[in-house]
């Protein structure tokens, strides 16, 4: 009897079954590999840095000897936070946000919609809006400098010509909040105008021509669709614009050094100087660390905030 084998295939090795909404593990391998670069980056020169901060904190480092120095534990800590010079640069980082973070997302949020009804040269407002952005700050300082500069600047002439007294905009305390406020909006207002620019695009043009068709003018528009639409562009230029503005350092130091009198300097300077003018490493990096501290639950706060409205509009 002759026995026919079977042409049926076999059975094909069962293969697990991917978790939903998961990628594949090849996808996830490419994924690992195209963010190491970065992982790397992030690792060496960011997350390096922090640990190597955390422990100097707790010795009496110098930035004149090699070594940590002796161990003084939290005592570091402790001077910081009765330090008064630290809390009074606390506060001028605070006061600098509050007189910067305003004008900075309102004046971007106008520009924006302005230069995005513009029907001719919407191109060139949107370049000339954006490029101070990209000076460096040291460029910007000498700009403004010579701007500032009593009987030769240009500010004293402007304000000359027009028969009013000229501030002082780098000897007193309320004329160098003034001279770095203005320098700051004129350098770092593109960038959140690049994000209201972006977002603007993304709203669809139907939503106005339907306004239109129902009688809504240019200024209801703005008001009733435009402004709400971005709310959560708002939310994202808001705390980055926070961030940003208590983590000022350049500007003022470059400026005003701080004066006069150390009655500019904020936090970063404070810390820049103890750490690099007084030579004390250890308390430079505890104030750090106090101040880092400070930033993140701002930033949890905020994020908090935002996952509670979201919940409750859910809801």
């Amino acid at each position: 009897m002759t026995t026919v084998a079977s042409t049926r295939p076999a059975p094909a090795a069962a293969v697990p079954a991917a978790r939903p909404g998961r990628p594949p593990r090849s996808e996830r391998r490419a994924g690992l590999l195209l963010s190491a670069p970065f992982l790397l980056v992030y690792l060496v020169f960011l997350v390096g840095p922090l640990l190597v901060g955390i422990v100097l904190s707790f010795f009496n480092t110098t930035t004149v000897k090699s070594g940590l120095g002796g161990w003084v534990g939290v005592s570091n800590y402790t001077k910081v936070c009765a330090d008064p010079l630290f809390w009074e640069a606390m506060w001028h980082s605070v006061l600098f946000t509050l007189f910067t973070t305003p004008p900075l997302v309102v004046l971007a949020l106008a520009a924006a919609i302005l230069a995005g009804r513009m029907r001719r040269g919407r191109t060139f407002y949107r370049l000339a809006f954006f490029a101070p952005y990209v000076v460096p700050s040291s460029v910007v300082a000498l700009i403004f400098l010579w701007i500032y500069t009593p009987q030769v600047g240009l500010a004293t002439k402007v304000f000359s010509a027009v028969g009013l007294p000229v501030p002082d905009f780098i000897g007193s305390t309320s004329g160098g909040w003034t001279a770095v406020t203005l320098m700051t909006l004129w350098w770092t207002f593109g960038f959140n105008f690049v994000l209201y620019t972006a977002a603007l695009q993304d709203i669809p043009p139907e939503v106005y021509e339907a306004a239109a068709i129902d009688g809504a003018g240019p200024w209801q528009q703005i008001r009733h669709l435009t402004v709400p639409l971005l709310g959560r562009t708002t939310s994202l230029v808001l705390i980055l614009q926070i961030l940003a503005s208590l983590k000022v350092f350049d500007q003022i130091y470059l400026l005003l050094g701080g004066g006069p009198s150390q009655s500019t300097r904020p936090v970063i300077e404070y810390i820049y100087d103890t750490g690099f003018t007084s030579y004390r490493g250890g308390y430079g990096a505890a104030a750090t660390m106090v101040y880092f501290v400070v930033i993140v639950a701002i930033s949890a706060a905020w994020y908090g905030l935002r996952r509670r409205r979201a919940s409750h509009a859910a809801a």
